[in-house]
């Protein structure tokens, strides 16, 4: 469920569909142009090299965020299944823009829901949940 709090910030608060909060997050490369013009003689194939040394990490970064979203789908509907048919518990969150700020366990299907309803209606009252996801830096985010 998609809300506006008084200040006008959006936040979106739903059911946490895996058992897991994801660990990765997304890196800011910039504005990377390789295709530069480089040339076939030994000064550019030097210039290639360490820009594909350079590269290395952030192509590293990616196939491992790939592997774990390729694995989040994979595990996906054997999650959603289990939590239904063994009526394992939700876990509801509070995302201010896209960044968790807030979770907390919320019971079955129908508890869940209720309680989703009850923390978009509070966010749009203003009363804000207290940070519990993220917080360890003790810097809050300004509107």
């Amino acid at each position: 469920m998609k809300v506006r709090d008084p200040r006008g910030q959006t936040w979106r608060v739903t059911r946490r569909w895996v058992p897991w909060r994801r660990r990765l997050k997304g890196v800011d490369t910039g504005p990377l142009d390789l295709a530069t013009g480089l040339g076939d003689d030994p000064v550019s194939a030097i210039v290639a090299i360490v820009l594909l040394i350079l590269a290395l990490p952030f192509i590293a970064f990616s196939l491992v965020v790939a592997a774990e979203l390729l694995l989040l789908l994979l595990l996906l509907p054997f999650a959603v299944l289990a939590r239904v048919l063994l009526g394992r518990h939700w876990t509801i969150e509070a995302r201010r823009g896209f960044t968790i700020w807030w979770d907390a366990p919320a019971g079955d299907w129908r508890a869940s829901g209720e309680r989703i309803r009850a923390v978009a209606g509070a966010i749009q009252r203003g009363d804000l949940p207290r940070r519990t996801v993220g917080a360890e830096d003790g810097a809050e985010e300004g509107g």
